[in-house]
């Protein structure tokens, strides 16, 4: 059994409808990441679960159990939020034995529960600190602590790290990975905006967006196998890249011809009612390369950002007014303005018709040939 699930939740307020139909099942052990654009629901459906916001439709279980009208401190659940909230006439101890004296536990159970957590987060040596002495890190280490301490069900992170600058940012993003690894049986739940927390740390990410979840799946299955296009834009940095073209048939091969020319895709996973139908063919710009031969395409340089490790290339918008980046590994100079030609592998390119995507794990692209552009 799931440790939560989430069964056609929504949420709406008055005729505002935010979420609809949601649907989720979070096993023991996992850390699920919800992410998404600004506005699109994630910090509700994290506070729905805390209980912190009601649900206007469906049933939420932790455990088995309905806990729709259960209220949140008696969920079993911990939440982290952006601010750190910390009492600041408190020291780091008193900090994370608040919630442990309000419920009358015993001061021997107290203690041990503060210095096991304050081990676990190193924190052992600030603990008579006041936290105006510690840093925006070690500030949000001792909420971290203050969830620790109450052994909750599930923890609930609600973008944790947003306060933080990006060196700061990263070296506690390192510590919640290590934090989770050693606790193996604890289940969280992480909002974010930032890609490269969700990649990171989870191990599945929910993708939100027009009020529902797009596609649920690992870091990789996201960015290898995106179902529609949004999640195909929304996953990676820079957005994949997408190019008008439509599905036809040559002989006894279907295929993909590029409107902006140069090659087609072939072997595309398709039945004869999509043939003449409009397509997106997608490719990320860490996929492209630059060539010589039959190209996917071509355009003029506009602008170059080398960033030492990649050089990043932005071309003019086509006659359809789209814009296509080119991620090259190293240093690339003097391209502004030239005339690049690009292509990629087959298993690298996606195809999307309504923005859903055509490809699936059985069906593989098998090769790109050259169109009659």
């Amino acid at each position: 059994m799931a440790e939560l699930s989430l069964k056609q939740v929504s949420k709406s307020y008055g005729e505002v409808n935010v979420l609809g139909d949601i649907n989720l099942e979070i096993d023991k052990g996992e850390l699920i990441v919800f992410v998404g654009p600004s506005g699109c629901g994630k910090s509700t459906l994290l506070r729905m679960v805390a209980g912190l916001e009601k649900i206007s439709g469906g049933t939420l279980e932790i455990d088995g159990t309905v806990v729709n009208d259960v209220p949140p401190s008696e969920r079993g659940i911990a939440m982290v939020f952006q601010s750190y909230a910390l009492y600041p006439h408190l020291t780091v101890r008193e900090n994370m034995a608040f919630a442990l004296k309000i419920a009358k536990m015993a001061p021997a159970e107290i203690e041990e529960r503060v210095e096991k957590a304050a081990r676990t987060l190193q924190l052992h040596n600030l603990l008579d600190r006041l936290p105006k002495e510690l840093s925006g890190g070690q500030r949000q280490r001792v909420a971290i602590g203050r969830s620790i301490v109450r052994d909750p069900k599930v923890y609930l992170f609600d973008e944790p790290l947003s306060n933080l600058d990006a060196a700061l940012r990263v070296a506690t993003r390192i510590e919640i990975a290590q934090l989770k690894e050693s606790m193996p049986d604890s289940t969280m739940i992480y909002v974010t905006h930032d890609q490269v927390e969700a990649m990171t740390l989870a191990s599945r990410i929910v993708v939100l967006a027009g009020g529902g979840i797009a596609q649920v799946g690992t870091p990789l299955e996201l960015y290898e196998r995106p179902e529609n296009e949004f999640v195909a834009q929304f996953i990676g940095s820079p957005s994949m890249n997408l190019l008008s073209g439509k599905i036809v048939e040559t002989g006894k091969q279907t295929r993909v011809e590029l409107d902006a020319g140069g090659q087609a895709v072939s072997d595309v996973p398709s039945v004869t009612d999509d043939l003449g139908r409009t397509v997106n063919i997608g490719v990320r710009p860490e996929d492209l390369t630059v060539t010589d031969g039959p190209a996917i395409y071509r355009g003029e340089v506009a602008y170059t950002e080398a960033l030492g490790e990649v050089t990043l290339l932005y071309f003019k918008p086509d006659a359809n007014g789209g814009t296509v980046i080119g991620k090259l590994p190293g240093v690339h100079k003097g391209l502004k303005g030239e005339s690049v030609a690009l292509t990629a592998p087959a298993a690298k390119v996606h195809i999307f018709a309504d923005t859903q995507s055509l490809l699936y794990r059985d069906q593989p692209i098998k090769h790109i040939t050259a169109g009659t552009h």
